[in-house]
Formats: structure tokens, sequence, C-alpha cells
């Protein structure tokens, strides 16, 4: 049809700069090193005067990202989209939208963050599409057409009845009547993104060409988002079925034999005996990184118990993953908190201290960003920035966390956690010269969190800024492997209010302490094994007495942690 003869091709645009060295590691797995910071576009920086962020804008504040230690940007959709869902609900695979800019711009801010040593991945929504997109237009209006079965359509709105609805506080069914069909389609998220028919094998094509597109771009590697309900089946709960992962070894396959060195980042919200499963069969033959969802609330916990169990009980619970994988950790992202992998009882208790406003509350999470929620204080968002840089898995930090950001409660669903970055204490917080009236948000302005007071100038001009100190604790850990490829050891000591854990990787030993309370605790570490040791604190080289044959006692202030490195053989550190 004519509708495919105009498909734009990778071939039409000018591709960026070959990949070479400094900045593409000859390393595969270069991505269990990597730190890694999410970008919302249109949030980000806005050089034009729109009320908008753009790529232009991303790519004009490399600079602050590559002294800030990033290795890989994750930009969330900037795809052609009608914007209902921030821009999962995808119009045109193929098209940037026209406020974030071109395609052309992409190629750039590619070509400009790998002269930095940065790479780019993008979230790639592939279980559906909007219902907008020219592919949904003609399977409504043409079922016996090519594009009729490219959706999942039925007469009966009571198939698949064991699927549960994932956004229960706007959706009441899976389905959704179209009066120009005449009939129901499936939808697992908004009734405006219905869910791609992945039994059509012209769909995985369609999919598989997509991403050949972008991948020719320079994309250094795609998240998979919401795969786990790619397909349904009766009788089950149309998540994590086999088909699913037969087609991500596809995208797999695609990816080693075509791009290799690209990368696959699974978003399933799972259990982690589930999540594993995307890592494939083998030494991993599908994505090499997916996010642990349930460690994320266990941190939240765990600061306000003042108790390391949850952690511990989390991390415990934890498979063995292959060689070649790799968790993807964090605090906040540009979603709700989410609760659904957690107990009846342990989200009631989230609720009831993290989300004392019911406005706070999202379909099953709590929509609040790290600093708010940690109540702004300086040592509990240090200590969670601590656990995020060192616990097992590589870590994403969240557009303006660095800075302490606030959130604003009263903007609808989501969008109170994707204000515009706070730059500066100027017009609009530095983000965009627009009058304030043609922001896509409003920018944060109360007497804590407002742009005034926290912004990236102010604190990159004080030593002792949050800015400062998060990027310190980032370069510290880009200094060690461990960190990224360690194995995870808990150290056996007494104190319920402190985690100990060892992270080892070659001849690399660094022991983490970390104090979950408020107030100073000490602890006395079983640590024998490395005795005659002298343990080297990370953030100012000063030496500790030597572990010996009794415990080990170390003392640690009001939600303060140390990093030691208690290698056997100390290695250079530049």
């Amino acid at each position: 049809m004519e509708m495919r003869t105009e498909t734009p091709q990778a071939s039409d645009f000018t591709p960026p700069a070959p990949v070479e060295e400094p900045w593409q590691r000859p390393d595969p797995e270069w991505y269990k090193d990597a730190v890694f910071y999410e970008v919302l576009v249109r949030a980000f920086y806005d050089p034009n005067g729109t009320g908008s962020g753009t790529l232009k804008g991303v790519e004009e504040k490399l600079d602050y990202l590559q002294w800030l230690g990033v290795d890989c940007l994750w930009l969330p959709p900037f795809y052609d989209s009608p914007l209902k869902d921030g821009g999962y609900d995808i119009r045109d695979f193929r098209k940037v939208l026209p406020e974030f800019g071109t395609v052309e711009d992409f190629v750039n801010l590619v070509d400009a963050a790998h002269r930095r040593g940065i790479r780019i991945i993008t979230d790639f929504p592939i279980n559906h599409t909007s219902d907008q997109h020219a592919w949904f237009r003609e399977s409504r209006q043409d079922p016996d057409g090519p594009y009729g079965d490219y959706y999942v359509w039925s007469d009966d709105p009571t198939k698949y009845e064991g699927s549960r609805i994932i956004f229960i506080d706007t959706e009441e069914s899976n389905w959704t009547y179209d009066p120009v069909r005449k009939q129901y389609f499936w939808h697992r998220f908004f009734s405006h993104q219905p869910d791609l028919n992945y039994d059509n094998p012209a769909v995985q094509e369609e999919i598989l060409d997509i991403i050949r597109f972008w991948l020719e771009l320079g994309m250094d590697g795609i998240r998979l988002d919401a795969i786990p309900y790619l397909f349904e089946r009766e009788g089950t709960t149309s998540e994590n079925l086999p088909e699913t992962h037969q087609f991500i070894k596809r995208v797999r396959a695609l990816f080693d034999d075509e791009y290799p060195g690209r990368f696959l980042l699974a978003e399933a919200n799972q259990l982690p005996n589930e999540v594993v499963a995307y890592f494939g069969e083998g030494e991993g033959d599908e994505c090499q990184m997916a996010f642990h969802f349930p460690v994320m609330p266990r941190i939240f916990m765990g600061i306000h118990q003042e108790n390391a169990q949850p952690i511990i009980d989390i991390l415990r619970t934890t498979p063995n993953i292959p060689a070649t994988a790799q968790w993807g950790i964090f605090l906040r992202n540009h979603d709700e908190l989410t609760l659904e992998m957690v107990t009846e009882d342990e989200r009631d208790y989230m609720y009831k201290n993290y989300a004392t406003d019911p406005r706070m509350r999202a379909n099953v999470g709590i929509r609040r960003r790290l600093a708010p929620l940690l109540g702004g204080h300086r040592d509990r968002l240090e200590l969670a920035h601590a656990l995020l840089l060192s616990l097992p898995g590589s870590p994403f930090l969240y557009y303006g966390d660095e800075i302490g950001m606030g959130d604003n409660i009263w903007l609808s669903d989501r969008d109170g956690v994707r204000t515009p970055m706070q730059w500066s204490n100027d017009r609009n917080g530095g983000f965009s010269k627009a009058d304030p009236e043609r922001l896509y948000l409003p920018p944060i302005r109360n007497d804590q969190y407002g742009f005034h007071i926290v912004n990236v100038e102010s604190q990159m001009n004080r030593d002792n800024s949050l800015l400062h100190w998060v990027r310190e604790r980032v370069h510290i850990r880009k200094q060690y492997q461990a960190f990224g490829r360690g194995t995870y050891s808990e150290v056996e000591h007494g104190n319920e209010q402190v985690l100990a854990f060892i992270r080892e990787y070659g001849d690399e030993r660094i022991l983490c302490v970390h104090n979950m309370s408020s107030r100073p605790q000490p602890v006395e570490m079983q640590l024998g094994a490395y005795n005659g040791v002298v343990p080297r604190e990370l953030s100012g080289g000063v030496e500790f007495p030597a572990i010996g044959e009794l415990p080990w006692l170390v003392t640690l202030a009001p939600h303060g942690f140390f990093w030691f490195d208690i290698s056997s053989q100390e290695a250079d550190r530049v």
C-alpha cells in the first residue's frame, strides 16, 4: 500500500560519526560499569524559547552530563505522539515529535554524545501504539485489509479475563468498544493505546524493521517497554508467556548478528524470579539488563524503618543471573514509585509513611520525587544515593535528583515528577526564555524546592552542595569495577540497623557499610578472613586501623556510610 512506500529509511539521513575510540570501549559488557541518567527531552532544556525542551536542548547540556560522570543517557520516547501518555502512545515510530526536533537532530545528538564518551538508549514501547497510528486507523476501517490483524480484536469482551487491569485508576476493562469496526480492541494500559497483535508475523517484522531504523542512526540500545504483555492466551494472566520470550530472542539475535555491542534493557515490573527469565537461557540470549523493581521500595522502607532487613531480604531472594547479564537499579524515574511488587502490608506501610496526601498516589504507587519522599533531609538523600551506587547492578539517576528537585502533586497523573529541569534562579529556572504561560508544565516555585533555591548553577558554585557530593560518589564508583561487576556477600554483624556487604571483582574488594538509622551506630563486623588488611576509605583515602582476628569496629554517623577498599593488594588509583 502507499503507506508502506512512504516509510522513511535510515539511509535517508546522514549517520553520526563512526563510533571509534576513545568513546567506544572494546568491552561488550560496558553496561555493567555504566552510570545511566534518565533525561526527559521535553523537560531538560529549551534553547528556542518555545516552552518545551528539545533534542538540541539535550545536546547543549552534554558537557554538564559529562562533568557529572554519566556514561549513558536514557531518553523516554521522543517519537511522534499525541502525548496522551507522555510519548508512550506513539503515532509514528519513524518520526520525531516536531516540538522535540527532527530525526536529523537526533543523529546530531548521538554524534555529539559519542564524541564525549556518552552512549544513548531510548524507550521503545513495543506492546502498543497510539490509537492515532496509521496502522490502527487502517485496522479499524478495513478489517480485511493488510492492517486488519495488526491489533487484538474480539466480539467478546470477556476473553482473557485472567489478565489484571494495570491502570486501575482510569481503566475498568482491558477491552474497549470501537464504533467504527464494531468490535472490541485489547489494551493492557490506557484505552487510547491499543495492543499490537504479535501473533501476526507481519507485526513482528514491522517492529524489527523499526528497531533497525534507529540502530542504523546510531542508537546504542533500547529499553523494551512493557514487554511482559506482548501475547495473550486464555487461562493465563497473559504475562511472561513463552511466546513473548521467543520474540525477544529474535530481537537479541538481531542485535548480536547485525549490531554487536548494542544493548537491550527489559522493563518488566515483576518479581525477580519472573524477571530473570528475560535474561534468557544459557549465557543469556534475551536482554542484557532488566530493572530490579522490588529493590527500590525496600530501600525506602529500610530508610523509614531504620532497619536493613527489607533490603537484605529482597537481595537474598534474588536469583542468580547469566554471567553477561546485569540488574538495573534506580531510586526514582518518570513513573510513579510502583508498589506492585510488595505485599499488601508493605504497600499500606509505604502509603502511610510516604503518601500522606491522597494526591500523592497514582495507580498502585506513589507519584513523588526522591527529595520530597525523603523529606528533603540531606543525610537521607546521601544514604539513598550511596545505596544506589553500591548495591548490585548499574545505577540509573533521574534528571534533577542530583540537585534534590521537588515535585508538584497538584499536576495531573505523573506530570508532578516531570517538571522542567532547574538550571538557575533565572526566568523559568533557566529552562526556557519563553513566557511562563507557554511552558509545557510550570516549574517548581515553592519555598523548599523552588528553582530560586534548588538549581544547578547555585550548587555548582558550592563545594558542599548535593550536586558536588553526588558527582564525587559517581566518580568514585567509576574507579572500581567491583561496584558494577563484583559479587555481593553479606558481612556478619549484630546491628540490624546497619547494612554491610562486600563487593568483590578480580583483585578488587570493597567493603560497604551503611547506617539506616537516624542515630549514630557502632557495628562490629566479622572480618577475620581479611586479618591484617588496612581498610582505606574511598572518599578521602584515609587508612583505618588494620582488621584483626577480633570483630572490626566502626562507628557510623546518622544515616552515614563508609566505602572501604580492603583489597589484599592495593592497585594504583588515578
